[in-house]
């Protein structure tokens, strides 16, 4: 490909993206600077962007594909939080420079290739977007859109005393992931690793137990920065104490293998990010109703804790139900 001329921006989309934008009408085939949908009677738009960056999300060799794929899915979690259908999605790349020939158009059609994937496998569509350089790390970022019925959205706000806290899947597994990535863990099984490492690169979102539990959870989100680090934004916007027992929290067998190798691990599954795993709260009366819920959607729900009333924070209790002493919240970004 060496004499052949490269794509500029507009070929790029016309070839890579613009396919991927074929079943949306709206979409006009990515010709035009916007998109039009319907707004059904009913109904309400939510909304919500996530951005990635080479180096600080994903790991800078990490294949086109599989980031593609992260940067949806975190985004398909933020939807099922607030217990919503995703419909459709916006797509910004800001590439180096490096990326501007042909090495450039082959990162771009595996790229467009996880997201037809993961297009498929979550009934969304491209919608429009964006396409620049830039002089320093890779960034890609996404906007998805999702319905759901007027009124119904669960929010973080809306956990009271008494109320019992959730978790869906496993907890812990995309921290340890990315330590076994950066070469940690060293001592688990092969078998381990790559589990550990798959949950770190490719999240699950619960795109559908969330809408499952619109009128059941009084406040939700999902784990993008840490259980302790999110369950305190919960407690902090809901104006309530949260109280999570360790002996509950529902962990893979890499995690305890993990765990077992070294006792200090405990803390980074406690507070690390990326499991994007559903976190939420609902009253004692809505218990049986919760797990039919999972159960139809095919995702495991742990009771991990209960929100009580009092000064807002999170208290984690150990295997003698004594506080814990956490030298971190979770993740911070700045």
């Amino acid at each position: 490909m060496s004499g052949t001329p490269s794509l500029n921006e507009f070929d790029r989309i016309a070839r890579y993206f613009a396919p991927l934008a074929r079943s949306a009408k709206g979409a006009f085939g990515l010709t035009d600077d916007a998109a039009v949908f319907d707004c059904v009677a009913g109904e309400e738009i939510v909304v919500t962007t996530d951005a990635m960056v080479s180096g600080v999300h994903f790991l800078p060799d990490d294949p086109p594909d599989l980031v593609a794929r992260k940067t949806l899915r975190v985004n398909l979690s933020d939807i099922a939080a607030m217990g919503a259908v995703p419909f459709g999605y916006t797509l910004v790349t800001a590439l180096p420079r490096a990326l501007g020939g042909p090495a450039g158009e082959a990162w771009l059609e595996r790229f467009a290739d996880g997201l037809r994937s993961d297009q498929e496998a979550f009934g969304v569509t491209l919608l429009g977007g964006d396409s620049v350089s830039t002089p320093g790390p890779l960034m890609v970022s996404i906007t998805v859109l999702g319905r759901i019925p007027k009124g119904q959205a669960v929010t973080r706000g809306g956990a009271r005393a008494g109320d019992l806290i959730f978790l869906s899947g496993t907890l812990g597994d995309g921290a340890l992931g990315l330590r076994v990535l950066q070469g940690g863990l060293a001592g688990l099984s092969r078998e381990h690793q790559e589990f550990l490492a798959d949950r770190y690169r490719l999240p699950r979102p619960r795109v559908g137990l969330g809408p499952r539990l619109t009128g059941l959870a009084s406040a939700m989100l999902d784990v993008s920065d840490g259980l302790v680090g999110d369950l305190k934004h919960i407690a902090e916007v809901s104006s309530v104490a949260a109280e999570i027992r360790i002996d509950r929290l529902p962990l893979s067998a890499a995690a305890w293998a993990a765990i077992e190798q070294d006792k200090s691990v405990v803390e980074a599954v406690l507070t690390g990010g990326d499991d994007y795993e559903l976190l939420f709260t609902a009253p004692p009366s809505r218990r049986e109703d919760v797990i039919a819920a999972a159960a139809e959607a095919g995702v495991p729900v742990a009771e991990i804790g209960r929100i009580q009333a009092g000064k807002p924070g999170v208290t984690v209790l150990d295997l003698a139900g004594e506080p814990m002493t956490l030298t971190a919240a979770g993740y911070v970004h700045f």
